[in-house]
């Protein structure tokens, strides 16, 4: 049976992978003394997404050349090396842009916060299980109104190593006290189900407009469980379980005497 669900957070419950990429892309219009923020960004952002964030900001000023700008404003910003200033001024930038909790709100991923409400009504264990820092991931589950429907909260202090690594998804089936192999895990990047895959977990991939072409190219978790269309989470997370209780147990375990 599947005894507990963990889902990743930006972009499988909430929107704020959308968010970050804008927001590289108004620190480059600030660096580049552009009229309006960089579409370059976006799309450099697009290509790493789910990555850490001193790797993404490597990616981004790479991609842009963004380094000469930057090494201008490494001493204002006590930053060393050139994407750790890029980093900040984008986590200043995103700061400010959720400083409102309705832009959270506003941009849930409705299918899937359901899916965890299901979850919970079921009995079933839940967990967060992020690469965001501890205080970034509270600020979303908390504007949600999630925080009683969430068991266990993991996020990047915990761990030594960052997803792909499986190390974040083992360490919360251990706390669980659940086999990872009774574990489902919602992730929408490549990266992210990677590591659930790596740990042994029943995966199901969300691809999502910042993360399809990286599951089309990649294809980590298996193409019938990668969902391209948010109104058919619950459907494919349900074959999901089904596949699980066949291949372990050979035949259907009733709805009324699954964990989820």
């Amino acid at each position: 049976m599947i005894k507990a669900i963990m889902f990743d957070l930006d972009g499988t419950l909430v929107q704020s992978e959308k968010l970050k990429a804008q927001s590289y892309a108004i620190a480059a219009q600030r660096l580049l003394g552009s009229s309006e923020p960089d579409a370059r960004a976006v799309e450099a952002y697009r290509e790493i997404v789910g990555a850490e964030r001193h790797v993404a900001s490597k990616h981004v000023m790479e991609r842009l050349e963004l380094e000469p700008y930057l090494r201008q404003q490494m001493q204002e910003l006590s930053a060393a090396p050139p994407e750790e200033a890029l980093s900040k001024m984008r986590v200043a930038i995103y700061s400010d842009m959720v400083e409102d909790p309705q832009v959270f709100r506003d941009n849930q991923w409705p299918h899937t916060v359901g899916l965890l409400l299901i979850a919970k009504e079921a009995f079933c264990q839940t967990a967060l299980v992020t690469m965001s820092q501890r205080d970034e991931a509270l600020r979303v589950i908390e504007a949600l109104d999630l925080e009683s429907t969430l068991d266990l909260i993991l996020s990047r202090e915990d761990v030594v190593q960052p997803k792909p690594d499986p190390e974040i998804y083992l360490l919360a089936a251990q706390k669980f006290g659940v086999p990872p192999s009774e574990c489902l895990v919602l992730e929408d990047s490549p990266n992210g189900a990677r590591a659930a895959v790596a740990a042994g977990t029943n995966v199901v991939a969300i691809a999502t407009p910042f993360t399809a072409a990286g599951h089309l190219r990649e294809q980590v978790a298996p193409e019938a469980f990668v969902v391209t269309e948010p109104e058919k989470l619950l459907e494919v997370v349900q074959q999901r379980i089904l596949e699980h209780n066949r291949s372990v147990h050979g035949y259907d375990i009733p709805s009324n005497q699954q964990g989820a």
